[in-house]
Protein backbone atom coordinates (compact mmCIF):
# COMPACT_ATOMS: atom_id res chain seq x y z
CA UNK A 1 0.00 0.00 0.00
CA UNK A 2 1.17 3.50 -0.76
CA UNK A 3 0.73 6.54 0.53
CA UNK A 4 -1.29 9.26 -1.32
CA UNK A 5 1.47 12.02 -2.45
CA UNK A 6 -1.30 14.53 -1.97
CA UNK A 7 -4.79 14.65 -1.92
CA UNK A 8 -7.58 16.59 -4.24
CA UNK A 9 -10.16 18.38 -1.97
CA UNK A 10 -13.32 18.75 -4.65
CA UNK A 11 -14.79 21.35 -2.74
CA UNK A 12 -11.96 23.48 -3.32
CA UNK A 13 -10.73 23.24 -6.38
CA UNK A 14 -10.45 26.61 -7.42
CA UNK A 15 -6.34 27.42 -7.68
CA UNK A 16 -7.15 31.28 -8.10
CA UNK A 17 -10.09 33.28 -10.12
CA UNK A 18 -10.35 37.23 -10.58
CA UNK A 19 -14.08 38.16 -8.89
CA UNK A 20 -16.02 41.38 -8.26
CA UNK A 21 -17.68 40.86 -4.74
CA UNK A 22 -16.76 40.22 -1.18
CA UNK A 23 -18.98 39.17 1.67
CA UNK A 24 -19.30 42.24 2.73
CA UNK A 25 -20.95 43.08 -0.01
CA UNK A 26 -23.38 40.50 0.85
CA UNK A 27 -23.67 40.46 4.49
CA UNK A 28 -26.82 42.96 4.45
CA UNK A 29 -28.92 40.81 2.09
CA UNK A 30 -28.27 37.91 4.32
CA UNK A 31 -29.13 39.79 7.20
CA UNK A 32 -32.05 40.89 6.11
CA UNK A 33 -33.28 37.24 5.46
CA UNK A 34 -32.45 36.05 8.88
CA UNK A 35 -34.94 38.77 9.91
CA UNK A 36 -37.48 37.68 8.34
CA UNK A 37 -37.42 34.29 7.64
CA UNK A 38 -39.91 33.15 10.14
CA UNK A 39 -42.67 34.72 8.06
CA UNK A 40 -41.45 32.95 4.39
CA UNK A 41 -44.03 29.83 3.77
CA UNK A 42 -40.99 27.34 4.05
CA UNK A 43 -41.44 24.28 5.84
CA UNK A 44 -39.74 24.01 9.26
CA UNK A 45 -36.53 21.58 8.00
CA UNK A 46 -35.41 24.38 5.10
CA UNK A 47 -36.15 26.96 7.63
CA UNK A 48 -33.71 25.42 9.75
CA UNK A 49 -30.97 25.09 7.05
CA UNK A 50 -31.66 28.01 5.92
CA UNK A 51 -30.88 29.94 10.34
CA UNK A 52 -27.84 27.81 10.12
CA UNK A 53 -26.38 29.29 7.00
CA UNK A 54 -27.55 32.43 7.97
CA UNK A 55 -26.30 32.44 11.58
CA UNK A 56 -22.53 30.36 10.67
CA UNK A 57 -22.09 32.97 7.61
CA UNK A 58 -22.65 36.13 10.56
CA UNK A 59 -21.52 34.58 13.52
CA UNK A 60 -18.86 32.12 12.32
CA UNK A 61 -17.35 32.38 16.09
CA UNK A 62 -20.24 30.74 17.91
CA UNK A 63 -20.06 27.64 15.82
CA UNK A 64 -18.69 24.53 17.79
CA UNK A 65 -15.18 24.93 17.13
CA UNK A 66 -15.12 21.13 15.70
CA UNK A 67 -16.71 21.60 12.60
CA UNK A 68 -16.13 23.99 9.46
CA UNK A 69 -18.66 26.70 9.47
CA UNK A 70 -20.17 26.91 6.42
CA UNK A 71 -18.79 29.69 4.11
CA UNK A 72 -19.19 31.18 0.48
CA UNK A 73 -16.28 30.90 -1.91
CA UNK A 74 -15.41 34.07 -3.68
CA UNK A 75 -17.26 32.56 -6.88
CA UNK A 76 -20.72 32.32 -4.99
CA UNK A 77 -20.47 36.25 -3.62
CA UNK A 78 -21.29 37.10 -7.58
CA UNK A 79 -23.49 34.12 -7.83
CA UNK A 80 -25.81 35.81 -5.07
CA UNK A 81 -25.35 39.36 -6.48
CA UNK A 82 -27.47 37.85 -9.93
CA UNK A 83 -30.14 36.60 -7.67
CA UNK A 84 -33.04 38.48 -6.66
CA UNK A 85 -33.95 38.31 -2.68
CA UNK A 86 -36.60 36.15 -3.38
CA UNK A 87 -34.42 33.50 -4.64
CA UNK A 88 -31.58 33.97 -1.65
CA UNK A 89 -33.30 31.37 0.40
CA UNK A 90 -33.62 28.94 -2.33
CA UNK A 91 -29.56 29.10 -3.01
CA UNK A 92 -28.59 29.41 0.52
CA UNK A 93 -30.82 26.25 1.08
CA UNK A 94 -29.00 24.48 -1.57
CA UNK A 95 -25.42 25.95 -1.20
CA UNK A 96 -25.29 25.30 3.07
CA UNK A 97 -25.90 21.48 1.63
CA UNK A 98 -23.87 21.33 -0.81
CA UNK A 99 -20.69 22.55 1.60
CA UNK A 100 -21.60 21.65 4.72
CA UNK A 101 -23.30 18.01 4.30
CA UNK A 102 -19.99 16.40 2.98
CA UNK A 103 -18.26 17.40 5.95
CA UNK A 104 -20.73 16.36 8.59
CA UNK A 105 -21.96 13.45 6.66
CA UNK A 106 -25.26 14.70 6.85
CA UNK A 107 -27.64 13.03 3.73
CA UNK A 108 -30.52 14.63 2.53
CA UNK A 109 -33.43 12.59 0.51
CA UNK A 110 -32.00 14.23 -2.59
CA UNK A 111 -28.41 15.15 -4.33
CA UNK A 112 -27.94 18.94 -3.48
CA UNK A 113 -26.43 18.70 -7.34
CA UNK A 114 -27.32 17.09 -10.35
CA UNK A 115 -24.45 16.40 -12.81
CA UNK A 116 -26.23 15.43 -16.31
CA UNK A 117 -23.99 13.86 -19.16
CA UNK A 118 -25.65 14.86 -22.22
CA UNK A 119 -22.61 12.96 -24.13
CA UNK A 120 -19.31 11.24 -23.32
CA UNK A 121 -17.89 11.42 -26.68
CA UNK A 122 -15.42 14.45 -26.88
CA UNK A 123 -13.71 16.15 -29.91
CA UNK A 124 -10.79 16.67 -28.15
CA UNK A 125 -8.13 14.56 -26.21
CA UNK A 126 -6.91 17.13 -23.61
CA UNK A 127 -3.99 15.66 -21.64
CA UNK A 128 -5.99 15.42 -18.23
CA UNK A 129 -8.66 14.04 -19.13
CA UNK A 130 -10.90 10.37 -19.29
CA UNK A 131 -10.60 10.82 -23.04
CA UNK A 132 -6.95 9.96 -23.56
CA UNK A 133 -7.89 6.83 -22.15
CA UNK A 134 -8.77 4.58 -25.46
CA UNK A 135 -10.37 1.68 -23.74
CA UNK A 136 -12.85 4.53 -22.61
CA UNK A 137 -13.29 5.52 -26.31
CA UNK A 138 -13.26 2.54 -28.00
CA UNK A 139 -16.84 2.83 -29.66
CA UNK A 140 -17.25 -1.45 -28.76
CA UNK A 141 -16.90 -1.14 -25.30
CA UNK A 142 -19.85 0.68 -25.19
CA UNK A 143 -19.23 3.73 -23.11
CA UNK A 144 -19.38 6.50 -26.33
CA UNK A 145 -22.81 7.82 -26.96
CA UNK A 146 -25.62 10.89 -26.15
CA UNK A 147 -28.71 10.80 -23.95
CA UNK A 148 -31.48 10.58 -25.53
CA UNK A 149 -34.09 13.36 -25.42
CA UNK A 150 -36.43 11.43 -23.19
CA UNK A 151 -34.36 10.55 -20.85
CA UNK A 152 -32.93 13.70 -19.95
CA UNK A 153 -36.41 15.27 -19.51
CA UNK A 154 -37.25 12.53 -16.69
CA UNK A 155 -34.56 13.46 -14.76
CA UNK A 156 -35.13 17.18 -15.09
CA UNK A 157 -38.82 16.40 -13.98
CA UNK A 158 -37.60 14.68 -11.32
CA UNK A 159 -35.46 16.88 -9.81
CA UNK A 160 -37.36 20.52 -10.47
CA UNK A 161 -38.11 21.44 -7.23
CA UNK A 162 -35.75 19.15 -5.03
CA UNK A 163 -32.72 20.28 -6.51
CA UNK A 164 -31.26 23.66 -7.75
CA UNK A 165 -28.11 22.86 -8.62
CA UNK A 166 -28.16 21.09 -12.21
CA UNK A 167 -24.77 20.97 -14.39
CA UNK A 168 -24.49 19.92 -17.82
CA UNK A 169 -21.08 18.22 -18.51
CA UNK A 170 -18.96 15.10 -17.69
CA UNK A 171 -16.82 12.80 -19.30
CA UNK A 172 -17.35 14.24 -22.78
CA UNK A 173 -18.32 17.43 -24.66
CA UNK A 174 -22.05 18.30 -24.12
CA UNK A 175 -22.61 20.40 -27.23
CA UNK A 176 -21.94 17.16 -29.31
CA UNK A 177 -25.24 15.81 -28.24
CA UNK A 178 -27.54 15.94 -30.86
CA UNK A 179 -30.44 16.68 -28.75
CA UNK A 180 -28.93 19.32 -26.74
CA UNK A 181 -30.54 22.67 -28.03
CA UNK A 182 -33.94 21.04 -27.27
CA UNK A 183 -32.31 19.88 -23.92
CA UNK A 184 -31.29 23.24 -22.83
CA UNK A 185 -34.54 24.88 -23.47
CA UNK A 186 -36.31 22.05 -21.83
CA UNK A 187 -34.35 23.08 -18.28
CA UNK A 188 -34.39 26.37 -18.55
CA UNK A 189 -35.88 28.28 -15.66
CA UNK A 190 -36.11 25.32 -13.17
CA UNK A 191 -33.48 25.69 -11.20
CA UNK A 192 -31.33 28.38 -9.61
CA UNK A 193 -27.93 27.02 -10.51
CA UNK A 194 -27.99 26.11 -13.96
CA UNK A 195 -24.77 25.30 -15.51
CA UNK A 196 -23.41 24.59 -18.49
CA UNK A 197 -19.14 23.53 -18.95
CA UNK A 198 -18.17 23.53 -22.95
CA UNK A 199 -15.02 23.18 -24.81
CA UNK A 200 -16.78 26.14 -27.22
CA UNK A 201 -15.51 24.17 -30.01
CA UNK A 202 -18.88 23.99 -31.41
CA UNK A 203 -20.74 27.50 -30.23
CA UNK A 204 -22.30 29.00 -33.55
CA UNK A 205 -24.74 31.40 -33.49
CA UNK A 206 -27.49 29.28 -33.36
CA UNK A 207 -26.40 27.53 -30.36
CA UNK A 208 -25.53 30.81 -28.57
CA UNK A 209 -28.68 31.98 -29.00
CA UNK A 210 -30.53 28.25 -27.82
CA UNK A 211 -28.44 28.57 -24.77
CA UNK A 212 -28.83 32.30 -23.63
CA UNK A 213 -32.79 32.08 -24.40
CA UNK A 214 -32.40 29.23 -21.93
CA UNK A 215 -31.05 31.50 -19.19
CA UNK A 216 -28.45 29.37 -18.14
CA UNK A 217 -27.13 30.18 -15.03
CA UNK A 218 -23.48 29.91 -15.44
CA UNK A 219 -21.56 28.79 -18.56
CA UNK A 220 -18.18 27.90 -17.92
CA UNK A 221 -15.88 27.84 -21.26
CA UNK A 222 -12.97 25.34 -20.51
CA UNK A 223 -9.79 27.13 -21.90
CA UNK A 224 -6.24 26.17 -20.23
CA UNK A 225 -4.01 28.60 -21.85
CA UNK A 226 -4.04 32.19 -23.44
CA UNK A 227 -1.30 31.87 -26.12
CA UNK A 228 -0.12 29.07 -28.63
CA UNK A 229 0.91 26.75 -28.87
CA UNK A 230 0.26 25.96 -25.42
CA UNK A 231 -3.54 25.73 -25.98
CA UNK A 232 -3.13 22.89 -28.49
CA UNK A 233 -0.12 21.07 -26.46
CA UNK A 234 -2.56 20.59 -23.70
CA UNK A 235 -6.06 20.52 -25.51
CA UNK A 236 -5.37 18.26 -28.41
CA UNK A 237 -7.09 18.94 -31.52
CA UNK A 238 -8.40 22.11 -30.47
CA UNK A 239 -7.65 25.44 -31.73
CA UNK A 240 -7.18 28.71 -29.86
CA UNK A 241 -8.25 30.36 -32.83
CA UNK A 242 -11.91 29.32 -33.44
CA UNK A 243 -12.33 29.18 -29.24
CA UNK A 244 -11.86 32.57 -28.92
CA UNK A 245 -14.09 33.85 -31.86
CA UNK A 246 -16.56 31.40 -30.75
CA UNK A 247 -16.33 32.81 -27.20
CA UNK A 248 -16.13 36.71 -28.78
CA UNK A 249 -19.74 35.64 -30.68
CA UNK A 250 -21.41 34.16 -27.47
CA UNK A 251 -20.59 37.46 -25.80
CA UNK A 252 -21.52 39.70 -28.61
CA UNK A 253 -24.94 37.70 -29.11
CA UNK A 254 -25.25 38.46 -25.22
CA UNK A 255 -24.62 42.01 -25.34
CA UNK A 256 -26.51 42.71 -28.37
CA UNK A 257 -29.75 40.29 -27.73
CA UNK A 258 -29.84 39.70 -23.96
CA UNK A 259 -28.94 42.81 -22.82
CA UNK A 260 -30.41 41.98 -19.31
CA UNK A 261 -29.53 38.31 -18.86
CA UNK A 262 -28.48 37.70 -15.54
CA UNK A 263 -25.92 34.79 -16.49
CA UNK A 264 -22.23 34.21 -15.18
CA UNK A 265 -19.38 33.80 -17.78
CA UNK A 266 -16.11 32.02 -16.66
CA UNK A 267 -13.22 31.00 -18.39
CA UNK A 268 -11.66 28.64 -16.73
CA UNK A 269 -8.31 26.51 -16.76
CA UNK A 270 -6.33 24.01 -15.36
CA UNK A 271 -3.56 25.17 -14.07
CA UNK A 272 -0.53 23.12 -15.53
CA UNK A 273 2.89 23.83 -13.96
CA UNK A 274 5.04 26.19 -16.46
CA UNK A 275 2.05 27.54 -18.59
CA UNK A 276 0.62 30.58 -18.83
CA UNK A 277 -0.12 32.46 -15.93
CA UNK A 278 -3.52 34.32 -14.59
CA UNK A 279 -2.26 37.98 -15.45
CA UNK A 280 -2.30 36.08 -18.95
CA UNK A 281 -5.58 34.46 -18.96
CA UNK A 282 -7.32 37.73 -17.54
CA UNK A 283 -5.46 39.74 -20.46
CA UNK A 284 -6.37 37.47 -23.24
CA UNK A 285 -10.42 36.02 -22.55
CA UNK A 286 -10.68 39.19 -19.99
CA UNK A 287 -13.10 41.13 -21.80
CA UNK A 288 -14.84 38.45 -23.71
CA UNK A 289 -16.13 36.72 -19.99
CA UNK A 290 -16.98 37.81 -16.24
CA UNK A 291 -14.57 36.16 -14.86
CA UNK A 292 -11.12 34.12 -15.29
CA UNK A 293 -10.23 31.05 -13.13
CA UNK A 294 -7.28 28.44 -12.84
CA UNK A 295 -8.63 25.38 -11.47
CA UNK A 296 -5.84 22.82 -9.60
CA UNK A 297 -4.05 20.77 -12.16
CA UNK A 298 -4.32 17.11 -10.68
CA UNK A 299 -1.79 15.53 -13.15
CA UNK A 300 -3.80 12.71 -15.35
CA UNK A 301 -3.83 9.29 -13.63
CA UNK A 302 -5.55 6.61 -14.19
CA UNK A 303 -7.41 5.68 -10.54
CA UNK A 304 -7.75 2.04 -12.06
CA UNK A 305 -4.05 1.58 -13.00
CA UNK A 306 -2.61 3.06 -9.47
CA UNK A 307 -1.30 1.25 -6.58
CA UNK A 308 -3.60 0.83 -3.44
CA UNK A 309 -3.39 3.88 -1.29
CA UNK A 310 -4.02 4.39 2.81
CA UNK A 311 -6.29 7.92 1.89
CA UNK A 312 -8.94 7.74 4.39
CA UNK A 313 -10.94 10.73 4.56
CA UNK A 314 -14.16 10.40 2.91
CA UNK A 315 -15.23 11.47 -0.63
CA UNK A 316 -17.50 14.33 -0.30
CA UNK A 317 -19.21 13.15 -3.77
CA UNK A 318 -21.20 11.06 -2.00
CA UNK A 319 -23.25 13.39 0.19
CA UNK A 320 -23.63 16.53 -2.64
CA UNK A 321 -23.31 15.09 -5.95
CA UNK A 322 -24.84 12.38 -8.19
CA UNK A 323 -23.86 11.79 -12.12
CA UNK A 324 -26.35 10.56 -14.05
CA UNK A 325 -24.17 9.30 -17.61
CA UNK A 326 -25.43 9.71 -21.24
CA UNK A 327 -27.13 5.62 -20.54
CA UNK A 328 -28.79 6.57 -17.34
CA UNK A 329 -26.29 5.18 -15.53
CA UNK A 330 -26.23 6.31 -12.53
CA UNK A 331 -22.40 7.21 -10.72
CA UNK A 332 -21.02 8.53 -7.83
CA UNK A 333 -18.21 10.10 -9.00
CA UNK A 334 -16.62 11.04 -12.27
CA UNK A 335 -13.04 9.76 -11.07
CA UNK A 336 -14.49 6.17 -11.86
CA UNK A 337 -15.36 7.04 -15.00
CA UNK A 338 -16.07 3.42 -16.09
CA UNK A 339 -18.83 2.90 -13.64
CA UNK A 340 -17.35 -0.13 -11.47
CA UNK A 341 -19.53 2.08 -8.88
CA UNK A 342 -22.84 2.49 -10.55
CA UNK A 343 -25.36 2.11 -8.36
CA UNK A 344 -27.99 1.70 -10.75
CA UNK A 345 -30.10 3.23 -14.17
CA UNK A 346 -31.77 5.84 -13.66
CA UNK A 347 -34.40 4.90 -16.96
CA UNK A 348 -36.02 2.48 -14.80
CA UNK A 349 -35.41 3.64 -11.18
CA UNK A 350 -36.14 7.09 -9.48
CA UNK A 351 -33.07 9.23 -8.63
CA UNK A 352 -34.20 9.91 -4.56
CA UNK A 353 -34.61 6.04 -5.15
CA UNK A 354 -31.28 5.90 -6.18
CA UNK A 355 -28.96 8.40 -4.14
CA UNK A 356 -30.82 6.41 -0.82
CA UNK A 357 -30.00 3.01 -2.57
CA UNK A 358 -28.65 -0.21 -0.27
CA UNK A 359 -25.39 0.20 -2.49
CA UNK A 360 -25.02 3.85 -2.15
CA UNK A 361 -25.41 3.33 1.73
CA UNK A 362 -22.84 0.92 2.09
CA UNK A 363 -20.64 3.01 -0.16
CA UNK A 364 -21.03 5.86 2.57
CA UNK A 365 -20.34 3.68 5.17
CA UNK A 366 -17.09 2.39 3.86
CA UNK A 367 -16.08 6.25 3.84
CA UNK A 368 -17.50 7.01 6.98
CA UNK A 369 -15.54 4.06 8.91
CA UNK A 370 -11.99 4.84 6.91
CA UNK A 371 -12.95 1.88 4.88
CA UNK A 372 -12.17 3.09 1.62
CA UNK A 373 -9.90 0.26 0.77
CA UNK A 374 -12.99 -1.87 0.64
CA UNK A 375 -14.27 0.49 -2.52
CA UNK A 376 -12.42 -0.11 -6.36
CA UNK A 377 -11.31 2.43 -7.58
CA UNK A 378 -12.02 4.59 -4.07
CA UNK A 379 -8.88 2.59 -2.43
CA UNK A 380 -6.74 4.16 -5.54
CA UNK A 381 -7.75 7.50 -5.78
CA UNK A 382 -6.75 10.74 -4.14
CA UNK A 383 -9.64 12.28 -4.20
CA UNK A 384 -11.89 13.66 -1.32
Amino acid sequence: MSSPSNTYNKQNSFFDIHHHKTLEDVFPRIRSLKERLATLPLSDYKKNIIQSACSELLEPETIDNKIIPFNLHSYNLDEIFQLEDKDLPRYLFYRFRYETFPQRLQLDDFPPCLQIEPASICNYRCLFCYQIDEEFTRKSNGMMGSMSLDLFKQLIDQAEGKCEAVTLASRGEPLICPDFESMIKYAGGKFLALKLNTNAWFLDEKMCHAILEAGVSTVVFSADAASEPTYSQLRVNGSLEKVFDNIKLFREIREKHFPELKMITRVSGVKVPGTDKLEDMEKFWGDLVDQVAFVKYNPWENSYDQPVNDTQEPCSDLWRRMFVWWDGKVNPCDVDFKSRLSTGNASSHDLSDLWQSSSYMAMRKKHKEQQRSQCDPCNRCTFV
